[in-house]
């Protein structure tokens, strides 16, 4: 079940080609009765629209993710900031 989840994502389609892939996928884990998709069909019921854009130019915000990640790694290396303006120039000299 999870490679088919899998190569809904990798084969290029469209957004309404994919939300009924989808949906045939949603029929097939309540067929099967699995408790561990559950919670993935719960994540797609609470975000279907969010995550159905994906199809659209596939696009994530992995790159804003990994920034944001880099930035809580620098500040907590730290243990904290209380000079906002250094902590800025020096994430600027860091990543930019």
């Amino acid at each position: 079940m999870a490679m088919k989840l899998t190569d809904i994502y990798n084969i290029k389609s469209i957004k309404d080609a994919a939300r009924l892939k989808l949906a045939k996928w949603f029929n097939e884990v309540e067929e099967l009765g699995v408790d561990n998709f559950y919670t993935v069909i719960d994540t797609f019921e609470n975000h279907y629209q969010t995550i159905l854009n994906f199809f659209v130019n596939r696009a994530t915000n992995a790159n804003a993710e990994s920034f944001n990640a880099k930035v809580k790694a620098f500040r907590a290396q730290f243990r904290g900031v209380t000079d906002i303006p250094f902590f800025l120039y020096r994430l600027m000299e860091l990543c930019a």
